[in-house]
């Protein structure tokens, strides 16, 4: 009798510590493994080299004609370790994208070369699965009445990535936040996961003549750094380090990319 009284009484309280002991691990989460932090830093070397290159490829277009590429969409693509840069629209039916000046890039990496696609060129391929899926995250994207940039890098199992982040307007303003990523399927038509990356923009500005040690922001939406973090350290020149908080980390991103855990919170 007293074994059958021990083990209907015991078994509600092991079940209550068994709960306790499962909420305790759920409020302390594993750290993120050096393969996911590899991942988060190469996504936003990507996309900073994507932006860099979308960016001195127009300002070399609209150097020769301030009009060559007004109304057309840009789209890069990394081949064989350099940027080519097509700047162009889709059809009515969205079935071909049409390209009417293409961007290469050159030995130095901010030069451009800018030719003009004399004949019909049309793309059924990359930049029109690039295109469409760009459509598709702008019709969703939900910003604020400021400029945008956005960007296309591939994903896994030939998806896309589509980043909206807000462009910079002032050369030694850099901006952070307000910021979302996509997954696309691969032909570029439906939106599979919508990412929003971070809240609040924060208008980080560099005073010339000050030196800064780094920046430092909070995260709530996730426990890691997001491919922009990475974006934002390395589209400054010269690069700021940047220090994040996050509900049970911090972490530092490193002036090449490279992100370390400063610390696990108790």
């Amino acid at each position: 009798m007293r074994t059958n009284w021990i083990y209907r009484n015991c078994l509600p309280i092991c079940l209550l510590l068994a709960a306790l002991s499962t909420k305790a691990s759920a409020q302390k989460p594993a750290p993120p493994s050096a393969a996911e932090l590899n991942a988060i830093t190469e996504r936003g070397i990507l996309l900073n080299e994507y932006d860099q290159a979308a960016w001195h490829a127009s300002d070399t277009a609209q150097t020769a004609n301030p009009r060559t590429i007004e109304g057309q969409r840009y789209i890069a693509k990394k081949e064989n370790g350099k940027w080519n840069v097509v700047f162009g629209k889709l059809n009515a039916d969205k079935t071909l994208f049409q390209i009417y000046y293409e961007a290469v890039q050159q030995a130095n990496p901010r030069e451009f070369k800018v030719t003009a696609e004399t004949e019909q060129r049309a793309d059924n391929g990359f930049y029109l699965f690039a295109a469409r899926a760009i459509d598709a995250a702008l019709k969703d994207f939900q910003g604020q009445q400021r400029s945008y940039n956005v960007a296309v890098l591939p994903a896994p199992q030939d998806q896309l990535f589509v980043y909206v982040y807000p462009a910079q307007t002032n050369p030694r303003v850099f901006p952070l936040g307000g910021d979302m990523r996509y997954l696309v399927e691969a032909d570029g038509i439906k939106i599979l996961e919508k990412r929003q990356l971070h809240k609040t923009i924060l208008e980080t500005s560099r005073m010339l003549g000050k030196k800064t040690v780094g920046g430092f922001h909070t995260h709530v939406l996730s426990d890691v750094p997001e491919d922009t973090d990475v974006f934002h350290v390395l589209t400054q020149d010269p690069h700021q380090t940047e220090f994040i908080g996050t509900p049970h980390f911090f972490y530092h991103v490193l002036a090449d990319g490279a992100i370390t855990i400063e610390k696990q919170k108790k």
